[in-house]
């Protein structure tokens, strides 16, 4: 009597670049290492985001094992970037030689190591989780990294119905779509109780009501004039409270240059200066900036996963931005596009700060087991 053979584990590379990545590896990693007999998986942190305030707090706090490789490519322009990704992670795979990559979401990191697995020799397939989203906005280069991360995938594992309608238009087969729902939501769902126990009120001090804003986008945060509009609605909302503003490196960079931090001298040159209502803060850890989403009053952003957060939350919240890949949470969500005009920002807060507060909806597949779901698919491929 012969017995089967145990097929060998399928060899995974998980790539994480930059802070957006780090939430929706998190789940992977934890479904992927509950499976050792069927996965053998390895983490590559490109360093796109490579300071404690962008990575390393948030390997700590949400439990992800330190990376197996650190490719620590830095800060650069886009093509740099993206070149020192790929030329690094081209090392990786010759010494690796996996059995697929899987990249999330749409930072640089996640296009250019597409690129380089899908360049091999032999090839090494691609999945990508959070596939199909679409701003139809060529000029973000978030929707770039998208499309030429499709292109290139073998496995697309996707969150809502007009990630898959998108990508069938595009050409993409059935058979390799996955609606799976959201990992980014598989990571709220496991710490927001913890997030509960922060006392990062209590060191800001802070009380609701407050506003809570990120912003980080070139087209909002590079062009002056974009800027200042912005920045002029926030002191018109921060007359009625507080506007919280944990302000991403880059970001801070330009408030400085253009002469927008608290304490510059109003007038014409520093209108739109933040005031007093303004907070500007240093960038939080996970835990701290999920207790502040949880209490807002309205949150105001222009960040993806910060719009489906927002909505499983059920908090208020209004996009700085003409268009959204994230069209489920405007249709099904508590999410506004509001655009960067000073008086429509100041009057959509004002609607939504007098509207009652609405139930957090229920979107199907954002249950937390997104992960779960993206593992069992791999466990079903041939070794």
């Amino acid at each position: 009597m012969t017995t089967a053979r145990r097929r060998p584990p399928l060899r995974l590379v998980v790539v994480a670049g930059a802070r957006p990545n780090f939430m929706k590896v998190a789940p992977l990693m934890r479904a992927f290492r509950r499976r050792p007999r069927l996965f053998e998986v390895r983490l590559v942190h490109t360093g796109q985001h490579y300071d404690d305030a962008m990575s390393d707090v948030f390997f700590a706090e949400l439990g992800i094992p330190r990376p197996d490789i650190h490719l620590g490519v830095g800060s650069a322009g886009h093509a740099v970037q993206t070149a020192r990704v790929m030329e690094a992670f081209e090392r990786v795979l010759d010494e690796e030689r996996p059995d697929w990559v899987i990249v999330v979401g749409d930072v640089n990191s996640t296009a250019g190591c597409s690129l380089v697995a899908a360049k091999m020799s032999p090839r090494v397939r691609v999945a990508h989780v959070e596939a199909g989203l679409r701003s139809r906005d060529r000029d973000m280069p978030e929707e770039v990294n998208r499309l030429v991360t499709d292109v290139l995938s073998d496995l697309l594992f996707t969150t809502s119905p007009d990630a898959d309608r998108n990508l069938l238009a595009e050409g993409v087969e059935r058979r390799r779509i996955h609606r799976v729902g959201n990992v980014m939501i598989d990571t709220l769902k496991r710490f927001v109780r913890l997030s509960d126990g922060s006392d990062v009120m209590r060191r800001l001090g802070i009380a609701a009501p407050y506003a809570l804003l990120t912003l980080h986008r070139p087209a909002n945060v590079d062009d002056e004039s974009v800027l200042r509009r912005i920045m002029a609605a926030l002191v018109e909302i921060g007359r009625e409270m507080p506007v919280i503003f944990p302000a991403h490196p880059r970001t801070a960079k330009r408030l400085e240059a253009f002469g927008l931090r608290a304490g510059h001298a109003a007038g014409a040159a520093g209108a739109g200066a933040a005031g007093p209502g303004v907070r500007v803060i240093a960038p939080l850890g996970y835990i701290d900036f999920l207790h502040l989403q949880k209490r807002a009053a309205v949150i105001l952003t222009d960040s993806g996963g910060v719009q489906e957060e927002a909505t499983i939350l059920g908090v208020p919240c209004l996009t700085l931005r003409d268009n959204t890949e994230r069209p489920i949470t405007v249709t099904r969500g508590t999410n506004r596009l509001v655009g960067r005009d000073t008086d429509r920002i100041v009057a959509a807060a004002r609607r939504v700060l007098r509207a009652p507060r609405r139930r957090p909806p229920v979107i199907p597949l954002w249950d937390g087991r997104a992960a779960e779901r993206i593992a069992a698919v791999f466990a079903r491929l041939p070794r």
